[in-house]
């Protein structure tokens, strides 16, 4: 059988939403049409991917494990998208990912040095993309920071840093040489827990309070939101002194774990200039 892609991503968007009619409204394309689709889906599937009744919509067990298996094969498909159109270019183009505060510069001078008539394109990405960004193809090679979804990616270690808290200047703690995770369990984290997993092992933390900020994506979105003592965040210490201002301090946190810079690319794509990019990275940092 093959897989239909436009059948596929109608399901993404159902499984995400878990409501047919808000998927069609997300996709612009009518209900009984998207309805029908899903159907076509099952029947080439042979399998129930959704129950439905007047109340809820949800997904069944081939349906969770279609909704695990379906974003790479999206993600893959448009990955080559991109690398035909690429070498339809005239000009030879490799792409480079970077996570604030991540100098990148030294590895791409040295990968433009060896291949003049190479056009290195760097990308800034975010935590929740860092992964996302090689596998549909944006970027060629992307500098990751740990936590990271490791799954279709080769990584390759470039260097540890130490992480901080960022409280506002004049918070309670500001004056201290470093503070313990614990000490920061009042506090609302305006980040994902899951790029601080330790933040999960405290016996209490801060929740959200009502009417609070929003989910915020940028650094520098959330250091306006610590500025207002609206929360903290933990960061790498080069994220936070590239953002370094007067209204907030950084201070290390001693008993979390460093984290570590890699080098992540497509585990399909070993191609030899990938490869020799991984190698000077390395040597740029010493890896």
């Amino acid at each position: 059988m093959d897989m239909d892609l436009r059948k596929l991503r109608y399901f993404v968007a159902v499984a995400e939403e878990l409501h047919f009619g808000r998927a069609a409204e997300r996709l612009h394309i009518a209900q009984p049409v998207l309805s029908r689709q899903i159907r076509a889906l099952e029947a080439d599937l042979r399998a129930e991917l959704f129950r439905r009744d007047r109340r809820s919509t949800e997904l069944t067990p081939a349906g969770r494990q279609l909704l695990e298996d379906a974003p790479p094969l999206l993600a893959s498909a448009q990955a080559a998208r991109r690398r035909v159109a690429g070498a339809a270019d005239a000009v030879a183009r490799f792409g480079v990912g970077f996570m604030p505060g991540v100098r990148v510069g030294a590895a791409v001078r040295a990968l433009t040095g060896r291949h003049p008539g190479l056009t290195v394109d760097v990308v800034r990405t975010y935590w929740d993309e860092q992964a996302r960004i090689v596998l549909d193809g944006r970027v060629d090679v992307c500098f990751v920071r740990v936590p990271v979804d490791r799954r279709g990616l080769r990584l390759r270690t470039l260097f540890e840093e130490p992480r901080v808290a960022v409280l506002p200047a004049d918070h309670r703690l500001a004056g201290k040489a470093s503070v313990g995770i614990a000490d920061l369990a009042d506090e609302y984290l305006l980040q994902d827990p899951d790029a601080v997993p330790e933040w999960r092992d405290l016996p209490h933390h801060a929740e959200a309070p009502p009417g609070g900020p929003p989910r915020v994506e940028t650094v520098e979105e959330k250091l306006e939101y610590v500025a207002a003592r609206a929360g903290l965040v933990v960061l790498p210490l080069s994220a936070a002194a590239f953002h370094a201002r007067d209204d907030v301090v950084r201070l290390p946190v001693h008993d979390i774990p460093p984290t570590r810079v890699q080098l992540a690319w497509s585990a399909a794509r070993n191609t030899p200039l990938i490869e020799e990019f991984a190698d000077l990275a390395g040597a740029c940092y010493g890896s």
